[in-house]
This record gives C-alpha cells, structure tokens and sequence, in this order.
C-alpha cells in the first residue's frame, strides 16, 4: 500500500514550495516499470514507460496535457531488448516539437551485448520511425545510460557510456563489476539531425564508472554533462564535462569526494539548470556512510561552490533527481530502512536547504524492483512517478505537486 501525504504545506521560505500533493493516475497497465519524465511544449508533461508484450517488451508513451491524459501509443516493440531496473528509456522533446525517444536492444547473444537505439516521431508521438542505433562500432559490447536533450531548434544530443573498448561483452552481474585498467567504459555524445542522420560524435571521457546513469543540463553558456568518473586508483567520483565556445571541454571533478569503490555502485548523479543556475546532486559512500551530496554553480559550471551533505546514515539509497527554476530547486531521492520511501527537498541558490525534507510516499516494494523515481516541472506543477512492486507485480505510481 502507498501512503500519500496530501496536505496543505505552510511556506518553508522565500522561495517556491508545494501548496499540495495529489495523487497522480497514470495511463500505464497493471505491470509497467522504468517509467521517465520529459517536458512537452506548453506545460505538457511527456510519459514513457516499459511493458511485458509476450515474450518481449513495448515501449509506450503518453502525454499529459490540460489536466488530462492522450491515447497511449507504442514507440517500439521487441523480443531482444535489454530491459534492466537501473538503465531505463527516456523522451525529450526538441523546440520545433519533434520528439525522440531511446531504448537498449541487444547486438548479439551475451547478456551485456547491446546498442543505444533512438526513436523519432514528427506528429507528436502518434507515430515513430524505424530504429535508428546511435553507437556504430560493431562490437557485442555494453552501451548505455544514455541522456537526451535538445541541441538546437530541430536537432538532439545524446550522451551514453560506451563499452567499446572493452573488447567482448563483460560477464559481471547485474551491472555489479567493472572491467580491468585496460578496458573502461568511456563517455561518448553525439549529434543527431532533424532526418535521424547523425552529423558529429566525440569521446568525453576515456574511463568512466560502468553503470552510473548519466545526466545533463542546458546552462546560460550551454550543456553540461554529469557522470560518475573512475580513476585508476577506482576513486569514483561525480565529473562534469561542458561545451563552451564549440567545443568540449575537458572533464572536472565536482567534489572531491575520494570515493574508493572497486565496482561499480549503480547510483548515478543528476544536474539541473536555469539560467547560469546549475545544481548537482548525487550518491557517495565515501567515508564508508552512504551520503546525498549537493554542488552549485552560479556561472554555468566554470565552478561549483563546496559542496555539501544533505542526508547521511545507512538507510541512503540515492537514486536521485533534479528539477530546477528561476528561484531553486528541487531534489528527489530515495531511502530504505523498514520500508522504501521517497524524499523531496527544496534547494536554494549556493545550494542550501530550504526547509526539512518532505516524505513524499511510502513504497510496498523494496530493493532494486523499485527502480528510479522520476521527476518533472512544468509551469503547472512538479510531477514524479516511480515503479512500486504490489503482489509481485512492477505498477507505476504518480503525484502532482501544486506550486
């Protein structure tokens, strides 16, 4: 059973704080999970999500657009995907209105062969093109926590970790190993243009953590970039890469948090902009206490100020979110002690807290079944969903929080 606080808030401080929380339906079916979140043109709110189709999976999507859901319709189906509760699809949707969707399909037998697969629709999601695949090495090897954001008016990037020098497809378990000093994951990004056709690619970063999700955010002075690095000591802390002046810069450590970490712990960072506001937030167990860290930049990433601790103790899942507006933002993250449960806290410029956190749901499921919850903000309100397992099954879950 999921509990809802569904109160009204007295202000927290001077800037924008939930007015009330209310329940959320969603169009998905009894067994969905990896949901994500994506803001539409106009305030909308743009929903994809993963189910079971025989002995496959489809990819679905629905949009929620004054105060009410569209038909849902399937992006892509298939029977060879890699479907995985940490390395989930997304949509993002361009300003000229084109939305582009991404999935894993697998490239050959192993377990961890497969390819980062985009998805283009010109009619507002009713239709989708062909597969179009964003890494072209050819080799059976992982590709993945890919991240999707507009480049221009009509064109996306992506940014993916990329296993192609790896050599063949790792064996580890669950996204739980990491392969020797010779052959790391790296950081790729691509562009890709209005007709599908992909018109620049580059390597960010030589060796990167395994299985961390990615991140990235539009600043003032352009996009950044956010992942969790891995050195050759296996310090495995939180890097931000930004294009500045046409071209990619080269990576910088967030904080130097001194995280040794011999595999990888599948909890990766998020980034949140506005202006040349940008705020990251992320998991560490430096220390050997896991931690929800905290930076912020006033110039668009050029610098962050110290960072800071907000949440500390064994029951720190991470699993983190961002949103961001003109006066903060807002972090969601994810705990576990005698039951799972998802927190909100609203976050000031310099990267202070603005009143207590807020317990935002009670979950029936617990452990990796749960996924990563999800967030969006539009002018209409903060929207989250995640996946809860209720009698053994993986349900989608949502709420709506009135600015």
């Amino acid at each position: 059973m999921i509990r809802f606080l569904a109160v009204l808030l007295l202000p927290l401080s001077a800037v924008a704080t939930p007015a009330a929380i209310e329940a959320w339906p969603l169009p998905s079916s009894t067994a969905a999970a990896q949901p994500s979140l994506s803001q539409g043109t106009n305030g909308a709110v743009n929903l994809s999500w993963i189910e079971r189709s025989g002995n496959g999976h489809r990819l679905k999507f629905a949009r929620f657009a004054n105060a009410r859901w569209s038909a849902t319709r399937t992006i892509a189906e298939g029977d060879n995907w890699f479907v995985n509760w940490a390395d989930f699809p997304s949509t993002t949707q361009l300003p000229d209105g084109t939305l582009w969707a991404h999935n894993l399909v697998k490239s050959a037998k192993g377990t961890y062969a497969y390819d980062v697969v985009l998805y283009r629709s010109d009619d507002g999601g009713t239709s989708w093109s062909a597969p179009i695949r964003v890494n072209d090495d050819g080799t059976p090897t992982e590709h993945g926590f890919a991240t999707l954001w507009p480049w221009s008016k009509n064109e996306l990037a992506i940014a993916w970790l990329d296993g192609r020098n790896t050599g063949a497809a790792p064996s580890h378990d669950g996204h739980a190993g990491h392969g020797p000093t010779g052959k790391a994951m790296t950081l790729r990004t691509a562009v890709f243009d209005r007709k599908g056709r992909k018109t620049a690619e580059s390597q960010l970063d030589a060796r990167t953590c395994d299985c961390c999700q990615t991140d990235a955010a539009v600043t003032a002075k352009g996009p950044v970039i956010i992942y969790r690095d891995r050195d050759p000591n296996e310090i495995r802390d939180i890097y931000t890469v930004r294009h500045i002046d046409g071209r990619w810069q080269s990576p910088k450590a967030v904080a130097d948090d001194q995280w040794l970490m011999p595999a990888c712990p599948v909890n990766g960072p998020a980034i949140a902009a506005h202006g040349s506001s940008l705020w990251a937030a992320w998991y560490t167990g430096s220390g050997n206490t896991p931690k929800i860290r905290l930076g912020y930049s006033g110039n668009s990433g050029s610098t962050f100020l110290p960072a800071r601790t907000l949440r500390s103790g064994q029951s720190i899942l991470g699993r983190v979110d961002l949103a961001a507006d003109a006066k903060g933002a807002w972090l969601l993250w994810s705990e576990e002690n005698a039951a799972q449960t998802l927190w909100l806290q609203r976050i000031g410029h310099g990267g202070t807290s603005a009143g207590s956190p807020l317990r935002l749901a009670t979950l029936s499921g617990r452990g990796q079944g749960t996924g990563f919850a999800r967030m969006q903000q539009t002018a209409h309100g903060l929207y989250v969903v995640w996946t809860d397992v209720i009698d053994g099954k993986p349900r989608l879950k949502g709420i709506r929080l009135t600015l």
